[in-house]
């Protein structure tokens, strides 16, 4: 499909009660989870769209105990900005996949003690110097 920029182009809003703009939000999921295998295709990812479908739940979750209007316009202003990147193929694959894969690497991960602290690079025990 030709890059066409304006085909998922949007006018920003400024919502004046929260029924609106979670009206705007159901909406923004709704396209991102539509979209999901279409991603797969478009970027040759061999992870099932489902995956995909969860990272896009997982990110909306994060963000749904923000209450504050002009907070959740920027917040609805990027991810359209984000769903045009991704379905204009504008995002590099690899953006992708470290957007989607980036929790799923993370989960287990915390240091046990110094040595797994040491040998992951870090060093939060360690004290400061101090400056002169």
């Amino acid at each position: 499909m030709a890059t066409i920029p304006a085909r998922l182009a949007k006018r920003a809003m400024t919502h004046t009660s929260l029924a609106h703009a979670r009206v705007d939000v159901i909406n923004l999921y709704r396209d991102f989870y539509r979209a999901a295998p279409e991603i797969c295709d478009l970027y040759a990812l061999d992870i099932p769209p489902s995956l995909v479908r969860t990272r896009f739940r997982q990110e909306f979750e994060r963000n749904k105990h923000i209450t504050d209007l002009k907070v959740i316009d920027v917040l609805i202003l990027k991810g359209r900005q984000e769903y045009q990147e991704i379905m204009n193929t504008w995002k590099m694959r690899a953006q992708l996949l470290g957007f989607i894969m980036a929790p799923i690497e993370r989960q287990g991960q915390h240091p046990k003690g110094f040595l797994d602290a040491f040998y992951t690079g870090k060093d939060e025990l360690a004290v400061a110097p101090m400056s002169p």
